[in-house]
């Protein structure tokens, strides 16, 4: 196994590490207390994270259908699709939560206010929505991608080490990229304007209380901690999407995806859903004090030892 794919598989097997804890711990706040909507967006948000990452792991999806004598061609098409879809959903879900940190900041007369307590009521149907979009966008790819074989004598495009994508008619292909990025470009836009918004919010706040000095004011509030949060994973997301996005590109204009680009993409793509729960889990002050604790209650039983 080469260096490059240990990284990779290392990267991968943290970051479903770190989505199984964070999951863990908010299906136990969900189901044991008055789950907040923040905390069934990030638990969402974990689940797709660790689907995402799973499914680009392209040697074990390739081991485990030759061991199981799954139809190579099955198993490019569902897991290519799987991992569009989720791909589409994380950028979704991101923006959902970016939109409601800024709604919950914001002025309780706002339009953004107002937006926050229809989405309370409609978290669910909002869910649902989101995941009828990606999944009904993505049906091309069970039509255009399949188990590669010889890519000189069938002109398909390999993108992935078992996977390639078939020719398709330009009109198709045009539209699909164009509503691909129209899609990205919208959704990308809410993300730096939602956080825009929100460095503004907390410029103004800091500005207002720069005179006091007290340890009330200057501690950072429940709200601030979670703005703060929101705004590093949505530039961690932007920096990683335009990356990713810059190298597709590329190897599309180019027909062609050699291993290192497929390697380094697939770094790309990782680095956000690997970051985001070691992020979460460092500002949520509920699962520091849990660590605390348990670190507190190991200490008292081996010095008793």
């Amino acid at each position: 196994m080469s260096s490059l794919m240990i990284v990779l598989n290392f990267q991968a097997g943290l970051g479903v590490l770190a989505n199984m804890f964070l999951l863990v711990f908010y299906t136990f706040i969900i189901l044991g207390h008055r789950p907040k909507p923040m905390d069934m967006m990030i638990c969402h948000q974990t689940f797709i994270h660790i689907v995402l990452l799973i499914t680009g792991t392209d040697d074990l999806f390739g081991d485990i259908s030759e061991s199981l004598n799954i139809d190579k061609d099955f198993q490019c098409k569902t897991n290519f699709y799987i991992a569009r879809v989720m791909r589409g959903l994380s950028i979704s879900i991101t923006c959902l939560l970016s939109v409601f940190q800024a709604a919950t900041i914001s002025h309780i007369t706002s339009l953004l206010a107002k937006f926050k307590y229809k989405l309370k009521r409609n978290m669910i149907s909002a869910f649902l929505f989101i995941w009828s979009l990606n999944l009904l966008f993505n049906c091309y790819l069970i039509f255009y991608a399949g188990a590669f074989t010889n890519v000189s004598a069938t002109n398909q495009m390999k993108v992935t080490k078992f996977c390639s994508l078939f020719p398709m008619n330009y009109i198709i292909r045009a539209l699909i990229l164009t509503t691909a990025i129209c899609r990205d470009v919208f959704l990308v836009g809410l993300l730096l304007a939602t956080s825009a918004y929100m460095v503004i919010i907390l410029f103004r706040h800091k500005r207002q209380h720069k005179h006091l000095h007290s340890l009330s004011h200057l501690r950072a509030s429940p709200e601030k901690r979670a703005t703060q949060t929101i705004l590093l994973l949505v530039v961690s997301f932007v920096v990683m999407y335009w990356v990713d996005f810059i190298i597709s590109s590329t190897a599309v204009l180019l027909q062609m995806y050699d291993p290192v680009t497929l390697s380094v993409q697939r770094f790309v793509m990782n680095v956000y859903p690997t970051i985001t729960p070691l992020i979460q889990i460092s500002s949520d002050n509920r699962i520091t004090n849990m660590l605390k604790h348990i670190q507190s209650m190991c200490h008292q039983i081996f010095k008793k030892r």
